[in-house]
């Protein structure tokens, strides 16, 4: 088998109960999942292969990694979290559920259930599910995502820089968006699609030679060549543009969650909607953390890594305490703890 068949393969469910299981195989969970095998902890990694990414032809604006492919930074991260005895499996959580705790020490215990009917048992969970983005219902829009159209000045604009750039509006959001566009190109247009913009607004834009447009946009004209050709405008209109920005409404990924009744927040003027956390990505469920884009919306791929060791940290410390108090527990019996060392598994 080949080094790269052999980073995307999927390895085996253990049998006996883990120290934690990361939902999510993205930056921030196989960084989170990195920290805790790197910490002797026997970790499964479950990973749908869905990140939101997918569609990038590079990385951006994470030092050292610069423009390297997706795909290819998930490749790398797979090898080393298994380098360090984590586990990583491809599949689906259908459900992740709280179960009887453990009944020397009540220590949390939870069961994720995958969509082929298998089941892991883990003492801590990490989610880092990500997000998905939804764009404004505009025909023909979709099917540029990722190229044409994109959401991210700091992910994509160099790559745009001195294009002919159309604003699709959403929502006050749009107009920091339209500003920090402005930066990359002196042709740009801001399509108002109904949304409200005030005269102070406006004369800012003309001050940045931003053209506003209100007549309503009625679809995305692709060109012969697969690229965005340019909006067309309820009055028959074509305006040639050969790249578009929308602020997207980004929503956590909760798909398999509901049973943990992990807290949500919404973020201002229906932007989006995420797992609401505290410290290091602690929620209010004891044994879960979440990290990266299902709890920060706004994170790039370095910080959802960097927030993901954070949590993956914090995470082993929890451990850490518990079997101190499970080994003097059992000190305190003339017993011995087994547990400890997670490479060699953990009690149920």
């Amino acid at each position: 088998m080949s080094v790269t068949t052999a980073a995307y393969a999927t390895d085996e469910l253990p049998g006996e109960t883990v120290d934690a299981v990361v939902i999510g195989g993205g930056a921030a969970g196989l960084n989170g999942a990195l920290m805790l095998a790197r910490s002797r902890r026997s970790v499964v990694v479950i990973d749908s292969g869905t990140p939101r990414n997918a569609p990038a032809d590079g990385i951006h604006g994470l030092l050292g990694l610069e423009g390297t492919p997706p795909a290819e930074l998930l490749r790398r991260g797979r090898e080393e979290v298994r380098r360090y005895g984590g586990k990583v499996v491809t599949g689906e959580v259908t459900s992740a559920a709280p179960t009887a705790p453990s009944a020397d020490e009540g220590e949390p215990r939870f069961t994720v259930t995958l969509v082929d009917g298998s089941t892991l048992s883990a003492r801590r969970l990490l989610v880092a599910t990500g997000l998905r983005d939804v764009l404004p219902d505009v025909h023909g829009l979709a099917e540029h995502w990722g190229h044409g159209l994109v959401h991210c000045p700091y992910c994509h604009g160099w790559e745009v820089r001195d294009e002919t750039i159309g604003i699709l509006a959403v929502g006050p959001a749009s107009v920091h968006h339209a500003l920090l566009f402005r930066q990359l190109t002196d042709d740009l247009v801001y399509f108002t699609r109904g949304s409200e913009l005030d005269e102070d607004t406006r004369a800012r834009f003309a001050a940045r030679n931003i053209r506003v447009v209100d007549t309503p946009v009625t679809e995305v004209v692709a060109a012969e060549d697969g690229d965005i050709a340019g909006v067309r405008l309820s009055d028959g209109q074509l305006v040639p543009r050969r790249v578009l920005a929308v602020a997207t409404t980004m929503q956590a990924r909760t798909e398999g969650l509901d049973e943990l009744k992990l807290p949500m927040q919404d973020l201002p003027g229906g932007m989006g909607r995420h797992f609401a956390t505290g410290t290091a990505g602690a929620t209010d469920v004891p044994g879960v953390w979440v990290a990266g884009n299902a709890t920060d919306l706004s994170a790039q791929v370095g910080a959802s890594a960097a927030a993901g060791a954070l949590a993956g940290a914090r995470i082993n410390a929890d451990l850490v305490a518990a079997d101190t108090e499970a080994a003097l527990a059992a000190a305190q019996r003339g017993g011995r703890s087994e547990t400890g060392n997670g490479a060699t598994g953990n009690p149920n």
